[in-house]
């Protein structure tokens, strides 16, 4: 399967992205099945960081090869904002100390409005019921984050482009 990788450089060897607190699977190595998701993320990467004195960035998507079918690997793949789904993000977003024992998690990305609704769990103004009801109607992209060492030897690099 192809997944991409959205961001400001070419990445040929993947690695556990560790700096970025609050992910919605906690410390893994994101990707994509959607194209044009990547190429949104590249050029919000891109516009964050040319924000910074003497940056001059493009966005970049980095394409893999997948091999789904690994053996050994514990994968856990949410089909819809769940119950489950929604305890996981909000486990992983709220303590970094969390980890859960997945080598790959496949589910929906708490986009900017996703991500409001499990700021209010998270916050105690909404409660977890009620979130699921109001997920049902967001259209949610996917997520495949790679959690482990192992899960990344599952991944080829391909190519690299640039968008924008």
């Amino acid at each position: 399967m192809i997944v991409y990788h959205g961001t400001i450089l070419e990445i040929q060897k993947p690695e556990i992205i560790k700096r970025e607190i609050g992910r919605d699977f906690g410390f893994a190595f994101y990707t994509t099945d959607i194209k044009e998701q990547s190429e949104r993320w590249a050029v919000r990467k891109a516009k964050i960081e040319n924000r910074k004195p003497d940056k001059s960035c493009v966005p970049i998507v980095n394409v893999y090869e997948w091999d789904d079918n690994a053996a050994d690997l514990s994968v856990k793949a949410f089909d819809d904002a769940s119950m489950e789904w929604l305890d996981m993000v909000v486990n992983c977003r709220k303590d970094i100390t969390f980890v859960h024992p997945y080598d790959i998690v496949i589910g929906k990305i708490a986009n900017d409005n996703v991500g409001e609704t499990v700021s209010y769990v998270m916050r105690g103004i909404m409660r977890k019921e009620d979130a699921i009801e109001r997920l049902k109607f967001e259209k949610i992209n996917n997520q495949i984050a790679f959690s482990t060492e192992k899960a990344l030897y599952t991944l080829k690099f391909v190519e690299s482009y640039m968008f924008g």
